[in-house]
C-alpha cells in the first residue's frame, strides 16, 4: 500500500464556464491509488483508501489561461446535503509540508479531527483561492465498503457562475 493517494482534479474550464456545469465531460477525476478505484476519469470517482493513508487533491486546468482552484471539500452526511464546517484540512501549495496552512484544526492535529482527518459530515475550506493542493489523513473509524461522498467545489477565475461543484465523488475504505 502506498502511504499517499493522489487525486487529480482535471477541469475543462472553458467548457465548465460555458455549460455552467462540471458535468458533460468538463471534469475528470483520476487517482493513483494501489486499490481498485471505480469511476476513473469521471466525476463519479470512488477512491479506495486505507486508514492512515494521506489523500491529496490537486486541481489542474485544461485551459492554461484560466486558473482553477479547489475552493472547498465538504463530506456529505448519509442523508445528503452539506454539513456545517467544523474541521480543517491541510491545504497549501504543492510541496508544502503536512500541517502548513491548516486552520480550524482541533487540538492542533494537522489534517483535522483527533484521528487526523475530517470525518464524513465535515467541511474543509480554504480562505484563500491560490491553493491548488489539499490533503488529509484517512481516519481509522470509517466503515469499510461504505462510500463517503463529498462535494468538490471549484473556483474558476472570477465573476458570475465562477464557482461550480459536484457531489458525486467519494472515498471508500477497504
Amino acid at each position: 500500500m502506498k502511504p499517499q493517494v493522489n487525486i487529480a482534479v482535471v477541469v475543462d474550464v472553458i467548457g465548465a464556464l460555458s455549460d455552467k456545469s462540471l458535468l458533460n465531460g468538463n471534469l475528470c477525476l483520476i487517482d493513483d491509488g494501489s486499490f481498485d478505484s471505480k469511476g476513473q476519469g469521471t466525476p463519479e470517482l470512488v477512491t479506495v483508501v486505507a486508514p492512515g493513508q494521506v489523500v491529496q487533491w490537486s486541481a489542474l486546468a485544461v485551459d492554461l489561461q484560466t486558473p482553477v482552484e479547489i475552493r472547498s471539500i465538504s463530506f456529505l452526511p448519509a442523508g445528503g446535503g452539506v454539513a456545517a464546517p467544523e474541521y480543517g484540512v491541510d491545504h497549501g501549495p504543492a510541496g508544502a509540508p503536512a500541517g502548513d496552512g491548516a486552520e480550524g484544526v482541533p487540538g492542533g492535529v494537522p489534517g483535522g479531527g483527533a484521528d487526523g482527518a475530517a470525518p464524513a459530515g465535515q467541511r474543509l475550506e480554504s480562505g484563500q483561492l491560490d491553493l491548488n493542493v489539499w490533503s488529509g489523513v484517512v481516519p481509522p473509524y470509517l466503515a469499510p465498503g461504505v462510500p463517503y461522498r463529498y462535494r468538490l467545489e471549484l473556483q474558476m477565475y472570477e465573476g458570475d457562475h465562477s464557482v461550480l461543484h459536484v457531489d458525486s465523488p467519494a472515498l471508500m475504505c477497504l
